[in-house]
């Protein structure tokens, strides 16, 4: 089958997103080494750690490079498209993971687009999307939300207007601001909502810290190193945790199967359901009228 994005002679030109490496080398594929060596323009946010991967690589930059990041992405964008319009093969890459995501990108896209001009893309590695595979929170539905704002208030104001999102929320965050950002969520969303650090994600010091946003939030404060994303799971629905006894045990034990500790599993139904932890501890701990005495069929 045909490459329908392959650049033929008289043609126009094509421009590809390439995924490049967040760790691991090793995990450049194939296809992001024969664009690198094919590309009539490399745009990259980097130019020196573009020419660092391409030596890893063992691959000879045979087209023009030149550098794509926020400070020119807007001046830089129409030279590209012109280069796009003349029929060039540009490929833009980051300095990790899928450009346009949370980094340069957009701009080019949507004007090779308004040109008519053909977008394709290397798939490749990508933060958010590990980061969500390794958190142990629900995967079903997310919902990306790139860096959270730098001011306080700011900060405050995103994180109420997500109060009530229900999907899993992906957060990129500096390692300086994340026991801020950390405690922000918990006062946000609760102390007990649930979330996962990942740093250093397929580095040598890789690492996942899962738990209650309190409690990482305590965890950061000793201080992060790396790069660092935020996976917190989405609020529970409204008419999910009923107040009947019955409903309470029943949601208290689909926490335990998912493994939370009964302790954590009330604080966590407590607080959906709007009641004291110990009226709901008291629920579950009670045996109803209607169940046997133990050792009695």
């Amino acid at each position: 089958m045909s490459d329908p994005t392959d650049q033929r002679a008289g043609s126009g030109g094509v421009l590809v997103l390439a995924g490049t490496p967040i760790g691991r080398v090793d995990d450049a594929s194939p296809r992001l080494v024969a664009e690198l060596a094919r590309a009539d323009v490399v745009a990259a946010e980097d130019t020196r750690r573009l020419r660092r991967l391409a030596t890893e690589l063992g691959v000879e930059l045979s087209g023009q490079v030149v550098s794509y990041f926020e400070g020119n992405e807007q001046q830089r964008t129409p030279r590209l498209l012109e280069s796009l319009e003349a029929g060039q093969r540009v490929l833009l890459v980051t300095d990790a993971g899928m450009p346009s995501v949370s980094d340069p990108g957009y701009r080019l896209v949507a004007a090779a687009v308004e040109a008519d001009v053909p977008v394709t893309a290397v798939p490749g590695p990508s933060a958010v999307l590990t980061a969500l595979a390794v958190s142990g929170l629900p995967v079903d539905r997310f919902c990306f939300e790139g860096f959270a704002p730098r001011k306080a208030g700011e900060r405050a104001r995103r994180f109420a207007d997500l109060a009530d999102e229900q999907r899993t929320m992906v957060f990129f965050e500096s390692p300086h601001r994340t026991a801020a950002t950390l405690a922000s969520m918990a006062e946000a969303w609760g102390a007990d909502r649930r979330g996962a650090v990942a740093r250093e994600l397929t580095k040598t010091y890789e690492e996942v810290v899962r738990g209650p946003l309190a409690d990482l939030a305590a965890w950061a404060e000793g201080g992060v190193r790396g790069e660092v994303t935020l996976v917190v799971e989405g609020a529970a629905p409204a008419s999910a945790v009923g107040t009947d006894p019955a409903g309470l045990r029943a949601t208290v034990a689909a926490r335990e199967d998912e493994g939370m500790s009964r302790k954590d599993a009330i604080k966590d139904v407590a607080r959906l359901a709007g009641l004291p932890k110990r009226e709901v501890y008291d629920v579950v701990h009670a045996r109803g009228e209607d169940e046997p005495e133990e050792g009695t069929r």
